[in-house]
């Protein structure tokens, strides 16, 4: 797949909420996650671990109020979308959370990818 066609397919898979079916089907074995400074999580490797932390994020949500997930915008391996949430974490009130996610593309697999967004106070663990 070409990094349009990676791109585009990622942008389709999110906004019908299918995060997983997504890393299964465009990420690279060996992955590279990185988060902001101040989120409980600075860097995942692997796509094991990067299940894990979708996982770990549902087990966080009460209920998705609302997403947006934004057009690509592609150049050369890369490609940028925003996502908007509008979101209720367990234990946390309403919130919404808006974040640039940039990704590189390899062999046709999403190889990396970096959020940029102000971090939320994570809600208290049970």
């Amino acid at each position: 797949m070409t990094t349009e066609q990676v791109a585009k397919r990622l942008v389709e898979l999110c906004r019908q909420g299918q995060f997983e079916s997504a890393i299964k089907e465009l990420y690279s074995k060996d992955i590279i996650s990185i988060e902001p400074e101040g989120a409980p999580v600075k860097e995942s490797r692997g796509i094991e671990a990067i299940i894990a932390k979708n996982q770990q994020f549902a087990e966080m949500v009460q209920e998705i109020h609302g997403m947006e997930v934004s057009d690509p915008l592609v150049a050369d391996d890369y490609f940028a979308v925003t996502m908007k949430l509008d979101v209720t974490y367990k234990g946390a009130p309403r919130s919404n959370m808006n974040e640039v996610c940039v990704y590189q593309v390899k062999d046709g697999k999403i190889a990396r990818e970096q959020f940029f967004h102000t971090p939320m106070m994570a809600p208290a663990q049970a």
